[in-house]
C-alpha cells in the first residue's frame, strides 16, 4: 500500500499513505483502540489527534489516566507499538498545526468515535478545534473523510447534519457492526467495524469478516 508521485528527475519513489485519524469525546474508546491497533499493522503515515473529551470518555469507559494529563499511545493501547510504526501526534487546540490546512496533504481522515457535537461543528464549518479544522480541510479540498458517530437514538438535529456532511461528500459510517461472520466476541464486532471503517477510508488491510469470502 503507498501513494505519492514521482520526484522531478528521479525514480518513482513508494511513501506510505499518510492518514489523519480524530478521537473527540463519542461513548466508543474501544472503537479507537481497536482502529489504532489495526492502523499500527499497516504501512501508513499516521497523525493523531485527540480531544480534551476524549480523554474524560477515556477515563471513565476503561480508567485510563494518563501521565500529566497528556495522551499517551502506549498507555491507551495497553501495549508497546509495534517496531518501525510511529505517531505524529497534533494538539487539538493548536489550530497552527499541518492538518489545519489545506495544503496538508492527507490520503484520508477519519474521526472515531465522532460525537455529535463534532458532527455539528462539521455541518456548520465552524472549525473550533484542530479536528474539525482539518476535516473542513479535507471536504473542502474533496478528500476522503469517515466520520464514525456513536449515538442512539438520534434527534432530527442529529440526522439533518449527517445528511449535510453526507452531501458535502463525507462518508457517515454509524458505529454498527455486522453479524454475519458470527462473532463470538466483542472482540470480533470490533474488527468488523474496523474493517468498514478501512473499506471506507480506501485503505488496504488484511481483516478477513467478509460476506462470503471463503464460499466464493
Amino acid at each position: 500500500m503507498s501513494g505519492g508521485s514521482a520526484p522531478a528527475g528521479g525514480d518513482v519513489q513508494a511513501r506510505p499513505l499518510r492518514l489523519l485519524l480524530g478521537i473527540t469525546g463519542a461513548s466508543g474508546t474501544v472503537i479507537a483502540r481497536a482502529l489504532l491497533r489495526e492502523l499500527l499493522q499497516l504501512d501508513v503515515d499516521l497523525h493523531l489527534i485527540v480531544s480534551a473529551s476524549a480523554h474524560l470518555v477515556m477515563r471513565e469507559e476503561t480508567g485510563i489516566e494518563f501521565p500529566q494529563g497528556r495522551f499517551d499511545l502506549e498507555t491507551f493501547l495497553g501495549e508497546v507499538p509495534p517496531v518501525g510504526r510511529s505517531v505524529t501526534m497534533h494538539s487539538d487546540t493548536d489550530l497552527a498545526a499541518a492538518p489545519a490546512s489545506g495544503t496538508f496533504r492527507a490520503h484520508a481522515m477519519i474521526i472515531c468515535p465522532c460525537s455529535m457535537k463534532t458532527i455539528g461543528a462539521l455541518a456548520s464549518c465552524t472549525g473550533a478545534n484542530l479536528i474539525a479544522r482539518a476535516a473542513d480541510a479535507c471536504m473542502k479540498e474533496r478528500r476522503r473523510l469517515v466520520v464514525v458517530p456513536r449515538e442512539t437514538p438520534l434527534n432530527l438535529v442529529h440526522l439533518r447534519n449527517m445528511v449535510t456532511l453526507t452531501e458535502a461528500g463525507a462518508v457517515v459510517l454509524p458505529a454498527m457492526p455486522g453479524y454475519y461472520h458470527q462473532p463470538r466476541t466483542i472482540d470480533d464486532l470490533l474488527r468488523h467495524l474496523v474493517l468498514k471503517i478501512l473499506d471506507a477510508a480506501n485503505v488496504e488491510h488484511n481483516i478477513a469478516m467478509r460476506w462470503k469470502e471463503n464460499t466464493e
